[in-house]
């Protein structure tokens, strides 16, 4: 099980923090904690600039990927401090993350009310219809006379304090257990309708039953995904071991919302090209997870040339690459030649070319001609060795502004992770 815990203030030193890290340690064993300083982030302002919210992205893939948060508070002036205040709304404002999310509340303070007020207030902002968290309801975790409840060392000192502790979290474990489970019981209702596998589509070249679909999207060797007409992520196919790990928590989000804030005007300028008829393919080859792949973006449209949505096509080359290096075309580009090239010895033996190679049966050369439809990105091209660009993004392969980020792909900004 993964939580979040976000330290509750940005002030150097907290008892707040030393809390967290205790936590992260004495329950190691039940899930693993990962905490959070919330110093990381811009003060909230709808008008910071969007090449200035990198972070606050990046807490957003946090918190969605997270099975709970907890939120560690300390009291300033009967409230939470304004550090903490200004994240939430970072993760309330125009953002879902927060939606249906088990929550926990703990605080420590150097009164003895310990955090009381302002672990009210927490509450009150949690279950507010802007944050709409699943908040574990009755356990308190309320540390007051903090220089003395901490040894030097950041045990918790007091046994009733640290029974107390592991109680509620506990109670917090199993209550996002229980979402889990509703979660994954609903998941299998769905596969389970008989309708599923029953049903059936009929296209023009024949008919497919819907499990042949979704079994031949996890089948072939490419991963598929796609932003919807109205610029949100709609789609991904279900294949294992894909080169960009989704997650369904990011299904319904906007072009905005899951991408890295510096790749969005990129990203934008693609699809608005797919949108208004500039382009229908954008091509990307590149280097991931240590072995060459290629991504392609194409703009899917009905047949009356009416704009669907930007769908792209992700995966490794490498088995095609090493045939060609291994000779399996030859050594000249004349062993793609059609049959009226050149008579086999003797008449035993005909060159046989169809439709599968690619090649026409007049044609004087394997090698055709790119067509209009191909669009070459060179001004996008990578340029710094430790992070290659995407095509659609102008961001590193890790999906951000530097090289250290994890990897996420230029369609979605997903994070792999």
């Amino acid at each position: 099980m993964k939580i979040l815990a976000l330290v509750g203030t940005n002030a150097k030193f907290s008892y707040n923090r030393i809390l967290l890290k205790y936590m992260k340690k004495h329950f190691r064993q039940m899930a693993d904690i990962e905490i959070y300083e919330i110093s990381k982030l811009p003060p909230f302002s709808v008008d910071v600039p969007l090449a200035e919210q990198t972070e606050v992205w990046k807490l957003k893939q946090k918190v969605k990927a997270a099975d709970g948060v907890i939120f560690s508070t300390p009291e300033y002036d009967h409230g939470i401090p304004a550090a903490l205040k200004s994240a939430v709304e970072w993760l309330s404002y125009h953002t879902n993350v927060l939606s249906h999310k088990p929550t926990m509340v703990v605080g420590v303070s150097y009164g003895r009310q310990a955090s009381a007020r302002s672990q009210v207030q927490m509450r009150q902002i949690l279950v507010s219809p802007d944050c709409d968290t699943n908040l574990l309801p009755g356990n308190e975790v309320l540390i007051g006379n903090a220089s003395h409840s901490f040894s030097k060392d950041g045990r918790l000192l007091d046994p009733q304090m640290r029974d107390n502790l592991e109680d509620c979290f506990t109670h917090f474990v199993e209550y996002i257990q229980i979402f889990e489970k509703v979660n994954k019981e609903g998941l299998d209702m769905s596969v389970k309708q008989p309708t599923i596998s029953e049903a059936y589509i009929n296209f023009p070249t024949g008919r497919l039953t819907l499990k042949e679909v979704q079994q031949i999207f996890s089948t072939i060797p490419f991963e598929i995904d796609l932003i919807d007409s109205t610029d949100h992520f709609a789609w991904f196919s279900d294949k294992p071991n894909r080169e960009h790990v989704r997650n369904v928590a990011s299904l319904g989000e906007t072009v905005q919302e899951c991408h890295p804030p510096m790749a969005v005007p990129t990203v934008m300028k693609i699809i608005n090209s797919f949108r208004n008829g500039e382009k229908d393919v954008v091509t990307r080859p590149l280097w991931m997870n240590g072995h060459r792949s290629l991504i392609q973006y194409y703009a899917l449209r009905d047949i009356n040339g009416h704009y669907l949505g930007t769908i792209e096509f992700t995966g490794s080359v490498e088995y095609i690459l090493n045939l060609f290096e291994n000779g399996a075309w030859g050594t000249d580009g004349n062993t793609s030649a059609s049959k009226h090239d050149e008579p086999a010895n003797d008449g035993a033996e005909e060159e046989s070319v169809d439709a599968s190679t690619g090649a026409s049966e007049s044609s004087d050369d394997g090698n055709a001609e790119p067509t209009s439809s191909t669009v070459a990105t060179p001004a996008l091209a990578p340029t710094v060795d430790a992070a290659e660009s995407d095509a659609t993004t102008g961001a590193s392969d890790a999906g951000s502004v530097d090289a250290n980020d994890e990897e996420a792909d230029a369609t979605t900004g997903a994070s792999e992770n």
